[in-house]
Order: C-alpha cells, then structure tokens, then sequence
C-alpha cells in the first residue's frame, strides 16, 4: 500500500511541476503578446503618421510650386471644406 501511495506522490509532485511550468510560460507568453501588440500599435501608428505625410506631399505637389497654383488651390480647398461642412450640417439636422 505504501508503494502505491509513493506512486501517486511521485505523480502528483510531476503533475505540480508540470503545471507550474505551463504557468511560467503562459506568463511568459502572454508578456510577449503584449510587447507585439505595443509594437503593433506603433507600426500602426507610423504607418498612419506616413500616409498623412503622403498625403500632404501629394496635396502640395498637386497645387504646384508657383504662388498662383498655390492660391487657387488654397481656394479650392476652402470651397471643399464649405460644401463638406454643409453636408455635415445636413446629416445633424436630420438626426
């Protein structure tokens, strides 16, 4: 009787040291998965930082360089910003 119960101990102990071994690495790995998710979120981040950068330097190469297209297109924005504000304004009425 005593040799099964020795068994079971021994058994039991390896079972121990098996689950905190898997608790260390969950540990472990859901450290990791946070740093990635981090990391992500700044990819993310630089990656929206450079195609708002993009997109400003498209914007500025399409007006051209001289102080006339820059002016018109300048103007041509305000008119955008306006009719984009109008229909803003439309949306929230009908709410």
């Amino acid at each position: 009787m005593s040799i099964i119960l020795s068994e079971i101990e021994v058994k039991v102990r390896k079972l121990i040291d098996a689950k905190n071994q898997l608790i260390e690495e969950n540990r472990l790995l859901v450290n990791e998965n946070k740093a990635l998710r981090e990391e992500n979120e700044a990819f993310v981040r630089a990656g929206q930082e450079l195609q708002d950068k993009l997109n400003k330097t498209t914007i500025v190469n399409a007006l051209g360089s001289n102080e006339e297209e820059i002016k018109e297109g300048r103007k041509l924005i305000r008119e955008l910003i306006k009719e984009i504000d109008q229909c803003v304004s439309i949306l929230n009425s009908k709410e």
